[in-house]
């Protein structure tokens, strides 16, 4: 999975998801370890589309 072409609200989805299975306690540790790896860049492109946002809302503001 390319995590880069999801939109926000799918890789935050995709995000919650893993850490309700993880919470769950049902998986394997080689399956929590992955999911946790990929938990972490689905959580860093979070935050990074989230940046991107507040960067345009604040040339919005600077700009009107």
């Amino acid at each position: 999975m390319d995590e880069n072409k999801l939109s926000f609200e799918d890789a935050y989805k995709q995000l919650m998801e893993l850490v309700k299975k993880m919470e769950s306690g049902e998986l394997p540790l080689a399956d929590s370890v992955a999911a946790y790896e990929q938990g972490i860049k689905l959580k860093a492109y979070c935050e990074q589309l989230l940046k991107e946002a507040e960067l345009k809302i604040e040339t919005l503001k600077v700009g009107a």
